[in-house]
């Protein structure tokens, strides 16, 4: 097998000599996101999945915001990021969470110290290509069962994943394998033989994030496509990579309170009756209309300012990761802060997309409109990370100082029938 071709791009995003600033580097995207928000509604109602708009993010450079300067990127902050998320999220929700697995995979990159590798994916990433990932299976247990076996000079890849979100507008595949008492990061050409990408997803809530099922059958697999390698019953080194995947959650949300505000004043702007009052009105003017309006602006300031305190604690941490530490209090109080952030931002947000139908009368619940989608798309997006697990977590380490991740390695030593202690922190 060979590796995939750089895609040249028709219209590549000029390289920057230095970061841009949050404006200057938003003022790129904001065309497509408002392109993004125009089709959004067509999209849910049809069924359409958002390829176009995934290639035209890809164009202009949006899957390298991340990637240094000095490798083609923009060297943006993971505040700007999650900032730019939360905009791209009020455009279409499906889209933050399609590019979930795409950044997880360059803040990994970001942090690995194999600066050879990092280039090679660097010039990829530049080139436009997205990554997604597949490391969830439907079993009964956390068992991974996707195999990986021995093939002359290589190996052959073979099993079934699930919640594969973004894999099917992606590249390449990251794909969680065992081999014997070995677990392994693996990356795949997602057009390899032996790949198939199955539509399967039926969530009634971000339909068109393709989470479905992926086959591997027999798939090629290069010795350098073996990204990570670590014993069963082990805990990497921690990072805080647990708080920034939840972190692409909160800005879905955000953007959603930021999708909810915009819709609910669109639709009073657009507006000439009041339920109970006779006539021609100019609804805009009615104070119960306006009440109801600003406190949805209200919710989506507190949704945005839950965003940007997280990113803040994921600075830290990425500069504590960066600075040698392996065990640091940032990671920890990164992972506590999303939690927090979880259980204040799922409350908002729904609250938000029921209140937003107190603006109007049953025209509001029209199907042309979907305003149901933004409950709909912020109930799922809820739901991938229990937020009553999370709470409980939260009570036991303000209680007796347990950490969530502690907690984990716990059962999870026990779980995997490892003697307590054996399961690296």
């Amino acid at each position: 097998m060979t590796l995939v071709e750089l895609r040249p791009l028709a219209t590549a995003a000029p390289v920057p000599a230095a970061p841009l600033g949050y404006e200057a580097l938003a003022a790129r995207f904001r065309p497509i996101f408002a392109e993004i928000a125009a089709g959004a509604v067509a999209r849910e109602i049809d069924r359409e999945l958002p390829f176009t708009a995934v290639e035209r993010l890809a164009q202009a450079g949006f899957g390298a915001i991340r990637v240094p300067v000095e490798h083609g990127g923009s060297g943006a902050s993971i505040t700007d990021l999650f900032r730019l998320l939360a905009e791209l999220g009020a455009a279409d929700s499906n889209l933050v969470q399609i590019l979930r697995a795409h950044f997880a995979f360059v803040e990994g990159r970001l942090n690995d110290e194999d600066a050879a590798t990092n280039a090679t994916w660097f010039e990829r990433i530049v080139a436009g290509e997205f990554i997604g990932a597949a490391m969830a299976e439907r079993t009964s247990g956390t068992e991974t069962l996707v195999e990986l076996t021995e093939d002359g000079n290589g190996w052959r890849l073979n099993g079934t994943k699930f919640y594969c979100t973004g894999s099917l507008y992606a590249d390449w595949i990251h794909v969680a394998a065992a081999f014997e008492d070995e677990r392994l990061g693996v990356i795949v050409p997602a057009t390899a033989n032996g790949v198939t990408r199955v539509d399967d997803w039926d969530g009634f809530g971000q339909r068109l994030t393709a989470s479905g099922t992926t086959r591997f059958e027999n798939v090629r697999i290069e010795e350098e496509h073996i990204l990570r390698r670590w014993k069963k019953g082990e805990f990497r080194p921690d990072t805080y990579i647990t708080a920034f995947f939840q972190q692409f959650h909160l800005a879905a949300l955000a953007g959603i309170g930021r999708a909810i505000l915009r819709d609910a004043t669109e639709f009073v702007r657009a507006k000439t009756r009041t339920f109970g009052v006779p006539g021609t009105t100019d609804v805009a003017a009615d104070p119960l209309v306006q009440r109801v309006v600003g406190k949805l602006s209200a919710l989506s300031f507190g949704l945005d300012a839950i965003v940007d305190g997280v990113s803040a604690a994921l600075e830290e941490a990425h500069a504590a990761w960066l600075g040698g530490a392996r065990d640091d209090a940032a990671f920890l109080a990164a992972d506590i802060k999303a939690y927090q952030g979880q259980q204040l931002a799922i409350d908002l947000v729904l609250q938000a997309s029921s209140l937003l139908f107190e603006v109007g009368g049953a025209s509001a619940t029209q199907e042309s409109r979907r305003l149901d989608r933004h409950w709909r798309n912020a109930r799922v997006i809820a739901s991938h990370n229990p937020a009553i697990q999370r709470e409980r977590a939260l009570g036991e380490y303000v209680l007796v100082g347990t950490s969530p991740r502690a907690a984990w390695a716990e059962r999870f030593a026990a779980a995997q029938h490892v003697p307590h202690g054996e399961a690296a922190l």
